[in-house]
């Protein structure tokens, strides 16, 4: 699977960590940045993330920022993106069962390493259930 990888300063370190590990997980990454810890704005690096999938609509992507909040919000401003912000597996689950979310967004200062790779293999692994969600979905992207 394709992959977008984009953070502010704030969440460079897990962005970096769970884009080495969707590499060995076998996925073809991509890092929108940014390359170090100087202060940049989130909103930047989200839309830089909406604009690579919109260009790509098979990829999905991987957010993060110091609490995964105002990086999923800049994400879910365009219509294409469906951005969950999850803290564990059944979350992570769950937004791609239910809500085919094709971003997973992260807090760095509110999840752990492991528990983010764990959460991000559970995201990359489960498939969209269709069926009565297809209809919630839809009605995501229809305003």
């Amino acid at each position: 699977m394709k992959l977008f990888f984009a953070s502010d300063h704030a969440g460079l370190n897990l962005r970096r960590a769970l884009l080495e590990h969707a590499a060995e997980l076998g996925h073809s990454v991509t890092d929108l940045g940014p390359t170090d810890g100087e202060s940049v704005d989130y909103p930047d690096f989200a839309n830089a993330l909406a604009d690579a999938l919109a260009d790509d609509p098979e990829a999905q992507g991987v957010a993060v920022c110091g609490s995964g909040i105002g990086i999923s919000i800049a994400l879910n401003r365009h219509r294409h993106v469906r951005a969950a912000l999850v803290r564990d597996v059944t979350g992570a689950t769950l937004a791609r069962r239910h809500n085919d979310a094709n971003v997973v967004a992260f807090g760095e200062r509110l999840i752990g390493i492991e528990t983010a790779k764990d959460a991000l293999a559970a995201f990359l692994g489960t498939a969209f259930e269709g069926g009565r969600h297809e209809r919630r979905v839809a009605k995501l992207s229809s305003r």
